[in-house]
């Protein structure tokens, strides 16, 4: 059976929504660099719509992954939509991560609710759903259940695998 499945293996090899704007209306970083999964999300606001969102992360595949659909998840929502989306959701749209690496779509809620809260307190807004978000919760988090380097290695050699057989 495999680890991966094609969409999360897509993801992992085409990531969508890849790099950074230059003056980002909210910008919010999460993860664990003893782990080794960072994610950087940025996003542009207008009407209190997020109108388009980048990501940057550094770790393994899943995480790369799980940016990319959560990206693409929040572009076009309300704030408050945003705000809504889940671990579990970026975790369905994926269609399923092995349980070791399920942490990486919790990165994604965290970065996406920060770059939020960083666009709230730029424009001396507040939304509900950031009530009791505190964006350096958990920052100190030495292991999400982590294993990059053989995680990598697991999903380069399904990718190898499965073009072979093509």
């Amino acid at each position: 059976m495999a680890m991966y499945n094609d969409k999360v293996i897509d993801h992992f090899t085409n990531p969508h929504n890849v790099g950074e704007f230059e003056n980002p209306d909210g910008e919010g970083t999460y993860g664990s660099p003893v782990c080794g999964d960072m994610m950087k999300i940025s996003i542009k606001v207008k009407d209190d719509v997020i109108t388009d969102a980048r990501f940057k992360t550094f770790g393994c595949g899943s995480a790369i992954a799980s940016s990319s659909v959560a990206t693409d998840m929040i572009i076009g929502k309300t704030i408050e939509d945003a705000l809504a989306v889940t671990n579990q959701e970026v975790l369905d749209e994926l269609g399923g991560l092995p349980p070791i690496k399920i942490h990486c779509s919790v990165l994604a809620d965290h970065a996406i609710k920060s770059a939020i809260f960083d666009y709230a307190q730029k424009n001396g807004k507040t939304y509900k759903g950031l009530e009791g978000f505190d964006p350096n919760a958990d920052e100190d988090d030495t292991n999400h259940g982590c294993d990059m380097e053989s995680s990598v290695d697991a999903m380069v050699d399904e990718i190898k695998s499965d073009r072979l057989k093509r």
